[in-house]
């Protein structure tokens, strides 16, 4: 085709048509295929249309535009698709014989590109697949589209909620706010509900901040995203869906293109194979760093509310200076014995609080033994290798097919060779589509229930460790008063004793006292011993404080 091409400027036409029919532009194929006279020109858009076919051939593996029985068998069908294709739509097919058109706006299941560049590129494809020149994209913008394509970086993200691994096209100048609408569209997750984890990290993304900070990522350690979704898993084509049939008599040529089919058919089925054990690990791998975050909640908010606890045992052991036998009834002593009260309710519910923590941090540990055990047979299963030992052997013998085709004949023995071989290569397809759907889908399967109820547990244990520590802050709060005012009412009661000492000091002769004169000044003494406590665990308790609402306040990672 490079032989016969020739340079033209945008507004140069032509007459002379090259090409493989498949990939000319619907003028063009009229004129040299339909062999319909005509007098157009064409002009440089035309090749626009054989980009866009080309394009779609090596994303795709298979021609846009099929109809009926081949575009080489049916070209009346073959053009009457090209030129009724609908706006927008990137590929047009006929299922059956006489059967209607069918349109395609997005690329096939079998497309091996990620799903967020194939939102990048079919754009692209449907403004050069337009029959009308006046419509269809020149070059300029072609290529200033593909070029900001091209200038784009990949950020992998993995929905561990989805179960599915996404490609983000962004450019490098972009703002996280950006990356986080392009994570909204492929996943449905919203900006403000989307949390990230890389390599055990949890990560703050900031959305005024350059996406330049983002850590660099593959499609084996990936940014986590951690959300509310269901698990869906990977969308595929079963393979055995496209395993074409020998046929019973030896025919050399069509032997060699079932065998090819086969084979293709194989390749697809070790490629998906080997996409859902990653699958499968980067499941396991995610839960495991989400189990590490939240055992490390569980240790701080343990650690604050067994530090309350402690104080506040230490304060309500003294509390033996409000009941001195024989002291009279003193409306303070009456509010500090309620305060007291309170305090020790506070404290139940601290031990509460730390049991449940305590309980959590055994379901914890026991579910990360399971996925210990999990990630194991991840990295024992040998099915990949047992489907490439599949094709390995087809190959040889589609190698044999392929010498065997180039000859006119086979001798008696060699066709009975090819027999045993066409027998040989069908067993080992049935054999790796066996393995495939019994070593590979159905534990993916599986593998996705599964995952599917530990995430249900994981934020059940999220929640309820939220609430645990919010619990365990309105208890360090309230305390925190409580001491406050109790503090205050034994200061004002050690100044009032002291007065009314002072008072009886001076009194002349002394009353008969109703009760032995040593009560006094041991209260007061334990009055201001308390006080003093009072003060220091309510000092205390606000560093506590300061310390729970520091562990609501997520941590960036080093890296992001």
């Amino acid at each position: 085709d490079f032989g016969a091409a020739r340079e033209l400027d945008d507004d140069e036409k032509f007459v002379s048509v090259y090409g493989t029919e498949e990939y000319l532009h619907p003028d063009m194929y009229e004129r040299a295929v339909l062999r319909k006279p005509q007098q157009k020109a064409f002009g440089v858009t035309v090749d626009l249309w054989s980009i866009g076919v080309t394009l779609y051939h090596a994303a795709t593996g298979s021609l846009p535009f099929i109809p009926f029985g081949g575009p080489r068998r049916n070209k009346e069908i073959m053009y009457r698709i090209t030129t009724e294709k609908p706006a927008g739509a990137i590929a047009g097919a006929q299922r059956r014989e006489n059967g209607p058109l069918e349109w395609s706006y997005t690329l096939p299941i079998t497309c091996q590109l990620s799903l967020g560049l194939q939102s990048q590129l079919v754009p692209i494809l449907a403004n050069i697949l337009e029959v009308e020149q006046a419509k269809c994209w020149g070059f300029d913008q072609f290529f200033a589209e593909t070029s900001d394509i091209l200038q784009r970086v990949v950020i992998h993200v993995f929905s561990l909620s989805q179960a599915v691994l996404h490609h983000v096209y962004i450019h490098a100048h972009n703002t996280i706010a950006v990356f986080q609408e392009a994570v909204h569209k492929q996943t449905s997750v919203a900006p403000r509900h989307q949390e990230y984890l890389f390599e055990g990290h949890l990560c703050v993304l900031e959305p005024s901040i350059s996406a330049q900070h983002i850590a660099h990522t593959t499609a084996s350690s990936p940014l986590t995203l951690f959300s509310t979704a269901i698990p869906k898993g990977l969308a595929f084509r079963d393979p055995a869906l496209d395993v074409p049939k020998f046929v019973p008599k030896v025919d050399l040529q069509a032997d060699y293109n079932t065998a090819k089919g086969v084979l293709g058919a194989g390749y697809q089925a070790l490629r998906l194979a080997r996409v859902l054990l990653d699958g499968q690990e980067l499941m396991l791998r995610g839960l495991h760093w989400v189990m590490e975050v939240l055992q490390a909640t569980c240790r701080r908010t343990l650690e604050v509310a067994r530090t309350s606890l402690l104080y506040l045992s230490s304060s309500l052991g003294t509390e033996r200076s409000s009941n001195v036998a024989g002291t009279p009834e003193i409306q303070e002593l009456k509010v500090a014995a309620e305060l007291r009260s309170r305090l020790r309710t506070l404290a139940e519910v601290l031990s509460r609080c730390s049991q449940n923590i305590t309980e959590t941090q055994e379901s914890l540990s026991s579910l990360s033994q399971e996925l210990v055990k999990s990630r194991d047979q991840v990295h024992e299963d040998r099915s990949i290798q047992q489907i490439q030992c599949c094709l390995d052997k087809m190959n040889f013998i589609y190698k044999q097919f392929k010498k065997s085709r180039m000859r006119p004949g086979l001798g008696y023995n060699e066709e009975q060779i090819h027999k045993l071989d066409k027998m040989n290569f069908s067993h080992l397809a049935k054999r790796l589509l066996q393995v495939f759907q019994e070593e590979c889908v159905q534990k993916y399967q599986a593998s996705l229930v599964t995952h599917g109820k530990r995430m249900r547990v994981v934020h059940e244990t999220r929640n309820h460790l939220r609430l645990v520590g919010c619990s365990v802050a309105a208890c360090n709060t309230e305390a925190q008063g409580v001491q406050e005012s109790l503090s205050k009412i034994l200061e004002e009661l050690s100044h009032q004793l002291l007065q009314d000492r002072a008072k009886g000091a001076q009194a002349s002769p002394p009353p008969i006292a109703p009760y032995p004169s040593p009560t006094p000044k041991d209260l007061l003494l334990h009055m201001q011993e308390l006080c003093e406590g009072m003060k220091l665990l309510a000092s205390d308790l606000l560093d506590n404080n300061r310390i729970i609402e520091r562990l609501n306040r997520v941590p960036a990672a080093p890296d992001v």
